[in-house]
C-alpha cells in the first residue's frame, strides 16, 4: 500500500538525486554557466535549478565547505573559497575558462589601462575584437568612446571577479587569474608591448 509517507520519501529521494545532478554539472564544468546551459545540462527546469542553487549555497555554508557557488550577471559557477586559493594555485591544471589568447588580451588591458581598442587590435590582431566583446559582456571591462575607437579600462567587476583590490599589480592579477585557470603570460605580454612588437607581429 502506497502511503503519503512513502510518496514523501520518493519525492525526497528524487530531489536529492536531482540536486546531486546539478552539483555534478557545476563541478565538471568549472566555468560560469547561464540558466539555458544549466537547463540543458541538468534536464531540470529553471525554478527548480534556482531552488537547488540556494540549497547548495546553504549546504556549503552550513558544512563550512571549501566550495561555494557564486553568481555573476545571471550566471553561476562552483568555485573554491578564497581562503583555499593557495591550494588552487598549486593544483590548477587543465582547460581554462578563457583561452590563452583571451588571457593575454585581458592581461594587456590590465597592464596598460586606459588603452585604446585600436592599440589592442594592433598588438593582438583582429581576433581581439571577439575577446573585447566577451570581456564587455561579462562586465570585466568598461568601454568609452574615444574618436573612432573606444578607450578600455578595467571595471569594478574585474576586481571582484579575480578577488583583487583596485590598483593591484599585474602579477597579483595574474596570480588570481591562475585560480580561475586562466593565468596570463606576463613575459610574453611585455614582449608584445615593446616598441615595434605590434609591427613585427603583423609581418
Amino acid at each position: 500500500m502506497v502511503t503519503s509517507r512513502t510518496l514523501d520519501e520518493v519525492d525526497g529521494a528524487r530531489e536529492k538525486e536531482d540536486m546531486k545532478r546539478l552539483e555534478a554539472v557545476f563541478f565538471v564544468s568549472g566555468r560560469f554557466l547561464n540558466m539555458q546551459e544549466l537547463v540543458s545540462l541538468s534536464d531540470l527546469n529553471p525554478v527548480i535549478i534556482k531552488t537547488f542553487i540556494e540549497k547548495l549555497q546553504e549546504k556549503y555554508e552550513k558544512d563550512n565547505s571549501a566550495l561555494e557557488i557564486i553568481e555573476k550577471n545571471e550566471m553561476w559557477k562552483m568555485d573554491v573559497k578564497r581562503e583555499y586559493s593557495s591550494i588552487v594555485n598549486k593544483l590548477a591544471t587543465g582547460s581554462s575558462e578563457f583561452s590563452k589568447a583571451e588571457q593575454e588580451t585581458l592581461a594587456i588591458i590590465a597592464f596598460k589601462q586606459p588603452i585604446k581598442q585600436s592599440v589592442i587590435i594592433k598588438i593582438r590582431g583582429n581576433k581581439a575584437y571577439d575577446h573585447i566583446k566577451r570581456f564587455a559582456e561579462l562586465n570585466l571591462i568598461k568601454k568609452k568612446k574615444a574618436g573612432h575607437t573606444s578607450e578600455l579600462t578595467l571595471s569594478d567587476d574585474f576586481y571582484d571577479y579575480f578577488s583583487v583590490s583596485e590598483g593591484s599589480s599585474l602579477q597579483e592579477i595574474g596570480n588570481k587569474a591562475e585560480e580561475e585557470k586562466s593565468r596570463p603570460s606576463v613575459v610574453k605580454i611585455e614582449e608584445k608591448l615593446r616598441p615595434g612588437a605590434a609591427k613585427a607581429e603583423g609581418t
